[in-house]
């Protein structure tokens, strides 16, 4: 982890002083105050947050969205809680999903007898393309 400055007295002149619960520690060569840096953790791009927030309105579950985006489902739940999502719920239609690429996507829309009967969103995934397709449940 790399520090620009001591947070006393902003000089760029300090030397390593031992470490403290598993965090290097500095001491500033000008004003002697002994500091360590705090860990930064794993973000989470906010492309990702919103996509998948995106995939759970639609109708995704979350291990459904965790195994397209590679994102852990608990933090899924988190962010569903934190942001107060609420799912609208229709027990008519029943969404199914696919990952395409371009190609398959314009072959996909190509054939129209595909859409009958059904509600379709395309989003972007990095280089592909996620369809979501709701029908309803035949009886």
């Amino acid at each position: 982890m790399k520090i620009d400055s001591c947070p006393n007295c902003g000089s760029d002149h300090y030397i390593k002083s031992g470490v403290i619960k598993d965090r290097q520690r500095y001491k500033c060569k000008h004003c002697n105050y002994f500091f360590t840096v705090n860990k930064i953790g794993k973000k989470i791009d906010d492309y990702y947050v919103n996509k998948a927030l995106q995939l759970y309105l639609e109708g995704l579950t979350y291990r459904e969205i965790e195994r397209i985006l590679g994102i852990s489902h608990v933090s899924i739940m988190n962010w569903v809680r934190k942001y107060n999502i609420k799912r609208p719920y229709n027990s008519k239609y029943h969404p199914t999903y696919k990952i395409l690429s371009s190609e398959e996507l314009t072959k996909f829309f190509s054939e129209t007898n595909n859409l009958s009967g059904a509600g379709v969103v395309v989003t972007e995934l990095g280089d592909k393309f996620m369809l979501i397709k709701w029908e309803r449940f035949r009886e």
